[in-house]
């Protein structure tokens, strides 16, 4: 499965490639829906999951909704920031009684509580130059885990659109808690199996397609302790994923939750150097050529949809980080 993605997060650069519009009301609707969660239940870690490269889109507002998503934004960041530095205080404050206590005498409690601390005041440290910073940065900023938005390729009334949605399909018709399955952990439709396509997807594939662009993915995989690890893949050539996705826009019958547009990246058999490096999975990354095929779906058969991933881009996804 595609655990998680460096996509394209800058949508000028779909408008480069596709001439595509931007559905800029969908940005600011969600947007405006993660502020309206937070006034609320007062809980950051409760808000709509966005990576900073989208935020940067809004860096230089041209029009007015622009500039109240820009607003939007900076209101989100100055709360971040407030949030951050009051923590980061308490574990400095956690940090030197760790360390008044480790002069007298050492003690395992102590030195945990001293790695606890030190962890936590890096991992402040980071959110707070995130929440100043405005240069982007590729690796940081646009990686995507599921649950999280991404700007996507659609085509709607004929036209080309980019526009935002959760990474973590909703199937159209199925209740809100399909997203989570017994245990309490998200459920596996950010990806969507190509076995799978024509059964528990066949109300989207040949109906509803999608495209994200991206430079890298990662995977985790047994660390051979018990464990796992995570780790990262890119074309060894440097192009430019063009991961073939599926996407659906749920209502919900009751008319008590907002819309979600939600996507899902097609996955196949793993390529030979993922499966050697110990996924059994692999994004399907098709040609450019076939990009206007894959979003003009209606009308198509099954065996032409799939001869698009039989054609699709092998490039050696090059193992290019792994971290414990």
């Amino acid at each position: 499965m595609c655990y998680s993605a460096e996509c394209w997060s800058l949508y000028d650069g779909y408008v480069r490639e596709f001439g595509a519009d931007i559905d800029i009301k969908a940005f600011w609707e969600l947007y405006l829906g993660r502020d309206e969660k937070y006034r609320i239940r007062k809980k950051l870690s409760d808000g709509t999951k966005i990576p900073k490269g989208m935020d940067l889109n809004f860096l230089r507002p041209k029009t007015e909704l622009e500039r109240k998503i820009q607003d939007l934004i900076g209101e989100w960041n100055g709360r971040k920031l407030a949030e951050s530095e009051e923590g980061l205080a308490k574990q400095e404050a956690r940090l030197a009684a760790a360390e008044a206590k480790l002069a007298v005498k050492e003690t395992k409690t102590a030195l945990n509580e001293q790695r606890i601390a030190g962890n936590k005041i890096k991992q402040m440290q980071r959110w707070i130059e995130d929440a100043k910073r405005t240069r982007h940065e590729p690796a940081r900023d646009d990686c995507i885990f599921p649950d999280w938005y991404a700007p996507v390729l659609i085509l709607e009334d004929g036209r080309k659109v980019i526009r935002p949605m959760r990474y973590h399909c909703r199937l159209a018709g199925l209740p809100a808690p399909s997203d989570y399955v017994k245990d309490g952990s998200i459920s596996g439709t950010y990806n969507a199996r190509r076995d799978n396509l024509t059964r528990w997807w066949r109300n989207q594939f040949g109906h509803t397609h999608a495209l994200m662009l991206a430079e890298s993915f990662y995977e985790n995989v047994d660390d051979g302790r018990g464990g796992s690890k995570k780790i990262q893949f890119r074309p060894r050539t440097g192009e430019t994923m063009y991961i073939a996705c599926l996407y659906s826009h749920w209502v919900d019958p009751k008319g008590q939750e907002p819309d979600l547009w939600s996507f899902a990246a097609i996955t196949d058999e793993p390529e030979p150097e993922v499966a050697a490096a110990g996924h059994d999975r692999t994004i399907i990354n098709i040609k450019p050529e076939h990009v206007d095929a894959w979003l003009t779906p209606k009308g198509r058969s099954d065996e032409e949809l799939f001869a698009i991933f039989d054609d699709r881009r092998h490039p050696f996804y090059e193992l290019v980080k792994e971290a414990a």
